[in-house]
């Protein structure tokens, strides 16, 4: 895997943990976490990239994939894998 994968998260977030158990089932090894209760000014970062608040706001490369329900639609539809492995 050679995407990079990013996830704004906070300290306590089940949806988070979701996340990351299916990404690494998926192979992923490396995620950029941002911890946004801990830095407002990335909280305003991720609500400005995502138009969201809540946590996780994951990204996949340079897609926004969204929260935890997001990726796991993502990956029903069989679009997570070709996604990670850089073919989107």
């Amino acid at each position: 895997m050679s995407v990079p994968v990013l996830m704004y998260t906070t300290a306590v977030c089940p949806y988070c943990v979701r996340a990351k158990q299916l990404l690494k089932a998926r192979g992923v090894v490396e995620i950029e976490e941002v911890r946004v209760d801990l830095d407002p000014a990335r909280r305003d970062e991720m609500m400005q990239r995502t138009q969201r608040r809540t946590v996780p706001q994951i990204f996949i490369g340079d897609v926004h994939v969204g929260g935890c329900d997001d990726l796991h639609a993502l990956d029903a539809a069989g679009k997570l894998r070709p996604l990670l492995d850089g073919q989107s």
